[in-house]
């Protein structure tokens, strides 16, 4: 999903929720808000969301119900659960936000280990991107990871900065320092 189609995408659900008459919107689009939140990694709204809708239309909706387990795992950071949560058959409401959904969290499970890890074990490298482990070799060995039988080195990935960020981290530091400067005297 390309990011200017996912907050028109937000906007017209948010709208068509405000719009709904006697301010109860359809299931659909309940559970493709939720699911685009979630997407968002938006977990207040999607928490805010969840709290609003009604209790029968919680009730009468499954899928609902299964979008919102996937909040509540990724809520607690359980991401082997998260996978599990994502791998079932979605209606074609929510289908392609939740395959972008799933996709999105492995990216940022991949980004994680590259921050948090100097090796990580291969097991542990396949559970928390919901990954088989010879998905999880072919995926770290696309990234330049450097693999052992059981271990995976993990390179990190390099955020250059581009020359704007450059340009306001120097802006800050100047200001920074005249305002120590000013302290001191």
């Amino acid at each position: 999903m390309v990011l200017n189609e996912v907050e028109t995408l937000v906007y017209e659900l948010e709208k068509s929720e405000l719009e709904a008459p006697n301010g109860c919107a359809s299931p659909q689009t309940y559970a493709q808000l939720l699911a685009v939140y979630l997407y968002q990694n938006d977990l207040c709204n999607a928490k805010y969301l969840w709290k609003r809708i009604p209790a029968s239309i919680k009730n009468n909706k499954t899928e609902l119900q299964q979008i919102w387990i996937v909040g509540q795992r990724m809520w607690q950071r359980d991401w082997p659960a998260v996978h599990t949560a994502l791998d079932i058959e979605w209606t074609d409401e929510v289908s392609g936000i939740m395959l972008a959904l799933k996709e999105n969290v492995r990216e940022r499970a991949m980004s994680l280990i590259s921050e948090a890890y100097s090796s990580v074990n291969l097991t542990l490298l396949a559970s928390m991107t919901g990954l088989s482990l010879e998905q999880a070799k072919l995926s770290a060995s696309e990234r330049g990871w450097i693999l052992d039988d059981t271990t995976v080195r993990p390179c990190k990935i390099d955020k250059e900065q581009t020359p704007v960020q450059a340009s306001l981290a120097e802006s800050q530091l100047n200001k920074l320092t005249q305002f120590v400067s000013f302290l001191e005297n």
